[in-house]
């Protein structure tokens, strides 16, 4: 990928935390690589080299930071103006797509030979996808041992690592330091704890009022500051809890959930959307009048989904009914079908039910018309058989058609399927009902074909524009509902 120097200079030489996530700077003379922002004092110019991403850097022999830490700095180039392509191959890599596969396999996978996947790695972030993946895993691995104190072998396999001979060399070209080095002061017994860093600026309050509205009893809790849930382990079940604040989401996990911990750090990334360039999206957005105003209030980030067959199970449900009556057909189906915990905690008691335990369920145990009923069914058997992958990394195309395929399934729900599920960032439901009421002019409002058309100018970030308007319309719609509710005490 070429960079310009001059302006990652100048970019550097001012600490613009802006740039945090658009590229790392290696120091020649100390082997250190930097992100912007980094309160080290200032290099020599000409010491300097600047690389599109950490992967590179460390390929060409620098080390992190220990003050500034570039390898947690939130941003991953699949938002940074990379080829879809190269996204796609990026979000299969944080799910562990080569901690057991080949290139090969994951070229595959993306419809195209492993030569040219490689050569996109190589023109886009200038490191190949196996040097992307061993960085990933190696700073898991010392997230790892800074706050667990878990054994050598369980941070290895939790990290991707096939042994801790293997974690331990790694770590040590990587770090220049051993595993013993590595390890933080935490007693056995202690959870896994996990700091997430966003993008700044960063708002967590509406992602938390988004998922509070939505909130499946026994399977979800979402308080002011705080999103917890329940999650499948191989061998049981645990709850994961993550605390957001300005500067990113803390995860907390159970010890012993240490091999899930790489898939849980990248949903709970995805759920509040921790990645996003926020105030670029809201700089390109604003420049339409009407999402100006609707992002007068602060920049916006599309929630995420912890699990697409969850959230997908959910849109059927709520087809045709309010929000709070699909969380209550929801909340009977858990109850039903959902496997109970062991042990409740604080009012989580079940797991989402599985593509098998809905498609076993008879018609009339979901409480909606049958053909509804059917229409879960039919998800559920397409999800389970792999006929429908709704994960990001998947083909979005491939997915939409699918969606479309199945029975009860129409472009709302597909879109946002696409938004929540897939996090596709240009994703837009243009049927939506109360987009078109944000979108009225003079009380007329657009059909989907007139949505689209003007649609046009928020590409490629339609879903954060669709959040953006949602929001001010809902915000707008409590006002006038309180405003009523003045009006009638002061007649009384």
């Amino acid at each position: 990928m070429t960079l310009d120097p001059a302006s990652c200079w100048r970019a550097y030489a001012t600490r613009d935390r802006r740039f945090v996530g658009r590229f790392v700077m290696g120091v020649t003379s100390t082997g250190i690589y930097c992100r912007p922002g980094c309160p080290a004092r200032l290099p020599a110019q000409r010491n300097v080299r600047f690389f599109a991403s950490a992967a590179a850097a460390e390929g060409d022999g620098f080390r992190p930071c220990r003050r500034c830490r570039p390898e947690t700095a939130p941003g991953t180039p699949a938002a940074l103006g990379t080829s879809a392509t190269v996204a796609r191959a990026l979000r299969l890599i944080d799910d562990g797509a080569l901690d057991d596969g080949s290139v090969a396999t994951l070229a595959d996978r993306l419809g195209m030979t492993d030569r040219w996947l490689r050569a996109l790695f190589a023109e886009q972030l200038g490191a190949s996808p196996h040097a992307v993946a061993a960085s990933r895993r190696a700073h898991l691995a010392r997230r790892l041992l800074e706050h667990s104190s878990a054994p050598l072998e369980d941070v290895a396999l939790a990290a991707g690592y096939r042994s801790a001979r293997r974690m331990r060399a790694e770590l040590t070209r990587v770090f220049q330091a051993a595993p013993s080095r590595l390890r933080g002061r935490v007693s056995r017994d202690a959870p896994l704890v996990l700091r997430l860093p966003a993008r700044m600026p960063f708002e967590p309050a509406p992602i938390l009022a988004f998922l509070a509205a939505r909130a499946l009893p026994g399977v979800e809790q979402v308080s002011a500051d705080t999103y917890r849930r329940t999650v499948a382990l191989p061998a049981g079940a645990a709850v994961v809890t993550l605390r957001a604040d300005e500067a990113g989401v803390t995860l907390e996990a159970p010890a012993e959930a240490a091999a899930a911990l790489p898939q849980w750090v990248t949903r709970a990334t995805r759920v509040f959307d921790l990645d996003a360039d926020a105030a670029a999206i809201a700089a390109h957005l604003a420049e339409d009048r009407a999402l100006a105003r609707a992002l007068a209030g602060g920049t916006v980030r599309v929630p995420g989904a912890w699990d697409g067959f969850e959230v997908a199970v959910r849109a059927l449900l709520g087809q045709q009914v309010s929000v709070a009556a699909a969380r209550t057909l929801a909340a009977r189906l858990v109850a039903r079908a959902g496997t109970p915990l062991p042990r409740p905690s604080g009012g989580l008691t079940h797991l989402f039910p599985t593509p098998a335990q809905v498609a076993a369920l008879p018609a009339q145990a979901f409480g909606v018309p049958r053909a509804r009923a059917e229409a879960l069914r039919a998800l559920a058997r397409a999800v389970g058989s792999g006929a429908l992958t709704l994960a990001p990394g998947a083909d979005a195309s491939a997915a939409r058609e699918a969606l479309l395929a199945l029975p009860g399934v129409g472009p709302w729900t597909a879109d946002y399927l696409l938004m929540r599920a897939l996090g596709e960032p240009d994703a837009l439901p243009a049927g939506d009902l109360a987009l078109q009421r944000a979108m009225a002019v003079r009380g007329r409002r657009p059909n989907a074909r007139e949505v689209l058309a003007r649609a046009e100018r928020w590409r490629p970030w339609r879903a954060y524009a669709l959040i953006a308007l949602w929001r001010d319309d809902s915000i707008r719609s409590a006002a006038t509902v309180l405003a009523t509710r003045s009006k009638r005490r002061t007649s009384a």
